[in-house]
């Protein structure tokens, strides 16, 4: 026979559990709690040493001093076995020993949307040009991950540029990422101006990371002119911080990504790749990594295809992606040059010797390429464009005898014919900044000159 347990005393005890969670609600109403916070232990150059139980790194902080009511934002880049190591995202000046580390549980996130077309944004989305504030209530991170290889669409049209040059010569294709590599006084912004206006692109992002602060508005007014309806440029100055510097390149490929994934074309025109790895070197060295190729620390060469791989096609919109590095002569021995023409697509250079002769755009046709451009042009178009490549190679190994007066006609007809049609293949090459040209055009006057 099974026994049962008697039932008696059950209510009286279910009262006394009630009465209990009950009273525990009540004192937890008046219980004062504070989230975990840290405090500053040393603050140096653009680093801050901390203590901060539980931080990860890539983690947004908040330091504050509630005595002064000073506050700054700050990202969490390296642990210590006795603390962390914040890099700032601003001006330091005013913090205190007093200082708290307040974690704030996320990484950095940027405001998307279509409200953001025609504007001119910091690092963080916050308007520069004064137009009032950007309504959008979508967010995206700010360092998100390159789209599967595997689900990448292939690199299958021509993109057309608007630049003669470059439309007919170094083809570029939809979703592909360039270099471009030059000195200073090279014309880079004139490039990038024209590609900017002459691209076919649904919106065009524009990264302007360390520039001289008089040459942004000149840039946006002039460079970028009646093509800003469709371009957002976020800009941080030489004057801010190295972790503004570098954010602002996460920043506009993150606002890429975003019309990408929308199904439209992006242009993202990136100035300059230097300028965001010398930030990154700031933060590395200060951070205590050894320094190895021209003074640049591991870091910054693991960062760099991180950073390029997030462009290019996606699912369904493209990324066409620019980067403009500063190189000293053939660019030989610059880590950042070197690194970043194993990582893209095909690399434009841009030859001081042709500026110096107002020569514009001043691209050096025969040390520059385009890895996708036999992928996406006709057999004509390829067939034309080499033989135009073969006229000019013929033409700089004669000039030099040319100039001499050693040069003898009749020796090798094509050498002759370069010669004689050496002008017209120049003005072929020039193209003024407001001049504009079609693809058909291009191809159809590059076909002429190589009949």
């Amino acid at each position: 026979m099974t026994s049962q347990r008697p039932s008696y005393g059950n209510a009286a005890a279910e009262g006394a559990v009630h009465a209990a969670l009950s009273s525990l609600k009540s004192t937890a109403k008046h219980v004062d709690t504070r989230a975990v916070r840290g405090r500053v232990t040393r603050a140096v150059g653009t680093l801050v040493h901390a203590v901060l139980p539980g931080a990860h790194v890539g983690e947004l902080c908040l330091l504050q001093d509630h005595s002064t009511g000073w506050s700054l934002d700050a990202e969490v880049v390296g642990l210590l076995p006795d603390g962390v190591l914040l890099t700032p995202i601003g001006d330091m000046v005013g913090m205190s020993s007093r200082a708290e580390v307040v974690p704030t549980g996320r990484m950095q996130e940027v405001a998307v949307g279509a409200d953001l077309l025609g504007r001119v944004i910091d690092s963080f989305g916050r308007p520069l040009d004064g137009k009032g504030p950007i309504k959008t209530t979508h967010t995206r991170p700010l360092r998100g991950r390159a789209p599967n290889p595997m689900r990448r669409r292939g690199i299958e049209q021509p993109f057309p540029l608007g630049v003669r040059v470059l439309d007919g010569l170094l083809t570029c294709g939809e979703g592909q990422r360039i270099g471009i590599y030059g000195d200073a006084g090279c014309g880079k912004s004139t490039l990038m101006s024209q590609i900017v206006k002459g691209a076919d692109a649904e919106v065009t992002v524009v990264a302007l990371i360390g520039e001289r602060g008089r040459e942004v508005r000149e840039f946006i007014e002039r460079h970028i002119g009646n093509a800003i309806d469709r371009t957002i440029a976020v800009v941080e100055t030489s004057d801010r911080s190295a972790m503004e510097r570098a954010q602002c390149a996460h920043t506009a490929t993150a606002l890429a990504e975003y019309f990408r994934d929308q199904g439209q074309r992006v242009v993202l025109m990136m100035d300059s790749l230097t300028r965001f790895s010398r930030a990154m070197r700031e933060i590395g060295l200060a951070a205590g990594e050894p320094p190895t190729r021209r003074g640049f620390p591991p870091s910054v060469f693991a960062l760099l295809p991180a950073l390029l791989e997030r462009a290019g096609m996606g699912e369904q919109g493209s990324i066409t992606a620019f980067y403009t590095v500063l190189v000293e002569g053939d660019g030989t021995g610059d880590p950042i040059a070197e690194e970043s023409r194993g990582i893209l697509d095909g690399h434009i250079i841009l030859s001081r010797a042709l500026a110096s002769r107002e020569h514009f755009p001043a691209i050096d046709v025969l040390s520059s390429r385009s890895r996708v451009m036999d992928a996406v042009v006709s057999v004509s178009h390829r067939k034309a464009a080499s033989f135009f490549r073969d006229l000019l190679s013929r033409y700089d190994e004669a000039e030099f005898l040319i100039k001499v007066g050693e040069y003898k006609p009749g020796g090798d007809p094509l050498t002759d014919r370069a010669i004689a049609s050496i002008e017209d293949l120049r003005n072929f090459l020039r193209q003024g900044q407001d001049e504009p040209s079609s693809f058909e055009e291009a191809i159809t006057w590059m076909s002429r000159l190589t009949d």
